[in-house]
Formats: structure tokens, sequence, C-alpha cells
């Protein structure tokens, strides 16, 4: 059988369509099946297939199936895309008197993967704003958690913080303190200005205030109490004293004096002596008011410091009344009154006790209608 002419010719190549840059991706089309034509409806597509371009279609009869009478069909241009067959020509005669059917062969297109559409301007932008949200949404409960925390860890520690002020405090209070008190003890507001002498009644205060004179101007806390000594240990009078710091700048020295118990005689007078055997005056004539002391071994024996121990527990009273005191060893101590009457002591011991006794003995029976009051036992006084 000889080939229709048709065959011949190759077939033309299918022309791609231009690409746009960046083209919105067009939904896969679906190559849809074509049935095989038969009968009338092959002969009228072998026609169409063999007309001439730009050629009018014939008018459909009145009556036809799918149009209307008044309506032509306007043949459409050839589009290659929308191609899914490709018409055989066969030339050499009238298509209609051909013994031949020609049937289109479909071609198949190869399937394209459809490239991903991209997202919409809208659909990017509330994406993003979805982002955003859920970062700050992220962020705030990364705070709210960090401010959890940090309040567990406040309400843990709390105990510990309030322990730790409250040293804290009191150890600033201390430094604080001590660093006022050091500044001030080297002001000059705390320099000495004013010496105040209390307790004097044979010294003259003038004479002590003259004596610390060398004092003034130098800081309380940082007077010499050396110093101080020093210059009222040159008052024999003095027994004892006591400095008392008044601020901002007064010095208060309180005096202890000596107290006179009798008086002993030597070879320039008579000397008033204290208890411990201190002068504190010579005169010529005997002191009146104080006993003549008879210690055959001087102020060092032990005749000397019994009968003074006496004397200084003595009441003004009793001691008014006295003449002499005579004492040899320490547990013979004799007393002399004025008018001739012997008190026999013995010892110092229980010295408070017996003079209470013997203040009683001589309400009750006056110095004149006794001539002895012994009371070397207290318990058991006796009067001869």
């Amino acid at each position: 059988m000889r080939r229709p002419a048709g065959f011949n010719r190759p077939a033309r190549p299918i022309p791609e369509p231009a690409r746009a840059p960046n083209p919105a991706p067009k939904p896969a089309t679906k190559v849809p099946r074509t049935k095989p034509l038969s009968g009338a409806r092959a002969d009228s597509a072998a026609a169409a297939s063999v007309r001439p371009p730009n050629t009018p279609a014939p008018a459909k009869p009145k009556g036809a199936r799918g149009g209307t009478p008044d309506r032509a069909r306007t043949p459409k241009a050839f589009d290659s895309s929308d191609t899914t067959t490709e018409p055989i020509v066969l030339t050499g005669g009238d298509v209609s008197a051909s013994p031949f059917t020609v049937v289109p062969a479909p071609i198949v297109r190869p399937a394209v993967a459809p490239a991903a559409e991209p997202e919409p301007t809208s659909e990017r932008s509330g994406g993003t704003a979805g982002a955003r949200a859920a970062r700050s949404v992220l962020r705030a409960a990364q705070r709210a958690r960090k401010r959890f925390e940090r309040a567990e860890v406040r309400r843990f520690t709390g105990r510990a913080r309030r322990r730790r002020t409250a040293w804290i405090v009191g150890l600033g209070s201390i430094v604080f303190a001590f660093g006022l008190i050091i500044g001030a003890a080297y002001s000059p507001l705390m320099a000495l200005r004013t010496i105040e002498v209390v307790g004097t009644s044979r010294i003259p205060a003038t004479d002590v205030s003259a004596a610390l004179t060398g004092q003034l101007g130098t800081p309380l806390p940082l007077i010499d109490s050396d110093v101080v000594k020093g210059e009222l240990s040159e008052f024999t009078l003095i027994q004892s004293y006591v400095t008392e710091s008044r601020p901002p700048g007064t010095l208060v020295v309180r005096i202890v004096e000596r107290v006179p118990v009798g008086v002993l005689a030597g070879p320039t007078g008579f000397d008033l002596v204290d208890a411990a055997g201190v002068v504190i005056e010579t005169t010529p004539e005997r002191t009146a008011g104080y006993p003549l002391i008879d210690a055959p071994d001087g102020i060092d024996s032990a005749g000397f410091k019994a009968a003074a121990a006496v004397l200084a527990v003595l009441p003004e009273t009793i001691r008014s009344q006295l003449d002499t005191v005579t004492a040899v060893t320490t547990d013979d101590v004799t007393l002399s009154l004025l008018g001739g009457e012997r008190v026999v002591w013995g010892s110092p011991e229980k010295s408070e006790y017996k003079a209470v006794v013997l203040a009683a003995l001589l309400v009750g029976h006056p110095a004149g209608t006794v001539n002895e009051y012994d009371v070397s036992s207290p318990d058991s006084a006796v009067l001869r």
C-alpha cells in the first residue's frame, strides 16, 4: 500500500510559550482524553482540518444540535497550547471522496510539575505579623517568668536579707559612733577650758586649779593622768582624788582630804597626823580637839597603827572627850578621857561595835561617876 503524501512531511514543532520573569504559575492543565470521532463528525473534523486558514466555517443548518439558526460559530485561531491532536492532512483529492477515514492521533505531552506558587503579598504580611505577635508573646512570657523567679528568690531569702541588713546597720552604727568619738577627741571643740575643784576644806581650790593649768587646751580624752597625779601629789593634805571630764571643755577634780586623828609630839612642836601617820601640819602648840598619841616606837610601830585605827572609827562626840591614846602593842590600846577616866579598849577588832557600846555607857554612866570603862569584850562590858 502506498503511504499517503501527508506522511512525508515532518510534524511542526510545538513552540514553547515565553516565560515572563517570575510569572504567577498557572494551575496544571489536565489533558482531556480525546474520543475517536465516527461518521459525519469525523468527516466534518477532517474538513475542518483541511480548511484554509481565515476561511469562515459553513453555516450550520437550522435545527442542528448545539446551535441556533441566527448565530454562526466563529472559527478559533490556532493555538499550539490548546492543541491536543495533530490532524493528518491527505492530498490528491476531496476529503469526502477519500475511501479512508482519518482519525487524529492524540499527542500526549509529558507532565510538567507545577512550580510552587509564591505566597501572596497579603499572606506574607499576615505571616510576618503572626510571627511578630508570637515573638512578642514569647518575650512577655519570659519576662513574666523572670519576674516570678525574682519574687520567689526574694521571698525565700527575705529572712537572710533582713538579718544581713540588721548586721550591716549595727556595724555601721558602731563604726559611725567610733568615728564620731575619735573625731570629737581630736577636735578643738573638746579642748580643756575650765578646771573645777570639789571637796577641799583645808586646801585652797585655786591652788589646785593653778597646778593643773598646764593641761588647758588639751582635748579631754587626751589629758595625761600621770601629769595630773604628779601635780596633785605636791599637796600632802590630799588623800585621794578622782577626775571627771564634762564635755565640751570642763575637767572636774574631786578631792578627798586627809582626816587628822591625833597629835604627835615632835622636836619642833606638835604634828597633826592622819591614820596613815602623814603629817598634815606642824604647830608649836598642841591643836585643840585632837588627842595626843603616845607611841614610844614611832609612827612605824604596831602600837601607833593600832591606836590610829581605833581613833579613825570613833565618832566626833567621843573623840572630843579624849586626852591621850596609849598603845605599845596591838592588843593594849588604852584611852584616857579629859576627866581622868580610863577606857580599856584592847585590840582594834570590832572597833565599831565597841564605839557603840562606849557611847551607851557614857550616856548611862557619865564621866566622873565611873573610873574605868572596859569594852575589850563588848558583849560583857565592865564598869569599875
